[in-house]
């Protein structure tokens, strides 16, 4: 007796369908703590990501309030140079308000393939991270910003540039405020081949 094809319209799979596109870039946090245990579980899931000849080459730090403080303050010193002391000082307290900080980097690699492979890894880790809290009720913001390239930021975090550099900085927390969002019909993103 043939086996009937499995069916993707199961509870499971449209929770999960829930979860992805449910997901937010999150700017505005509760000043709830994160238990310790579900951002470490979170970690664990993330490193569940796919990565070619299986390399694990993301690396994470949980920023405490001394690390935070300094990279606040960087951020302060940055943004006064380019856009202000009005905007440095809006800027730092706006970075003071999120609730959970958590640094991604990649290690480097002198193989330029091995390298985009590692770095697609670990975005892949970081999206993970984001649904898994996401799941659990919470938000998270990921920053490419210039303070993620800022070579004092690197001495803050005690990161040798030279071995890894930054994915991305994430905040993450219990969203003050959760945006709408929408995206392009998935026929204009797709192209199919004879």
């Amino acid at each position: 007796m043939k086996k009937p094809a499995p069916s993707f319209e199961t509870p499971d799979m449209r929770e999960l369908e829930e979860v992805i596109r449910g997901r937010r870039t999150i700017d505005q946090y509760l000043q709830t703590k994160v238990p310790d245990a579900l951002v470490q579980e979170a970690i664990d899931i993330a490193m569940w990501a796919p990565n070619h000849h299986v390399t694990e080459p993301w690396r994470f730090y949980l920023l405490g309030p001394e690390t935070v403080a300094k990279t606040i303050e960087l951020t302060r010193s940055i943004v006064a140079t380019n856009k202000g002391q009005k905007a440095a000082d809006f800027k730092a307290k706006s970075w003071s308000e999120k609730p959970g900080w958590l640094l991604v980097t990649c290690q480097r690699s002198e193989d330029d393939l091995r390298q985009r492979e590692d770095y697609g890894a670990c975005c892949a880790a970081l999206q993970n991270f984001a649904l898994y809290l996401w799941r659990a009720g919470l938000g998270t913001k990921w920053t490419t910003g210039p303070i993620t390239r800022d070579e004092r930021f690197f001495e803050i975090v005690g990161v040798d540039p030279d071995q890894e550099f930054v994915v991305g900085l994430v905040w993450y927390g219990y969203p003050k405020l959760t945006p709408e969002q929408k995206r392009k019909d998935v026929s204009e993103v797709i192209t199919r081949l004879p």
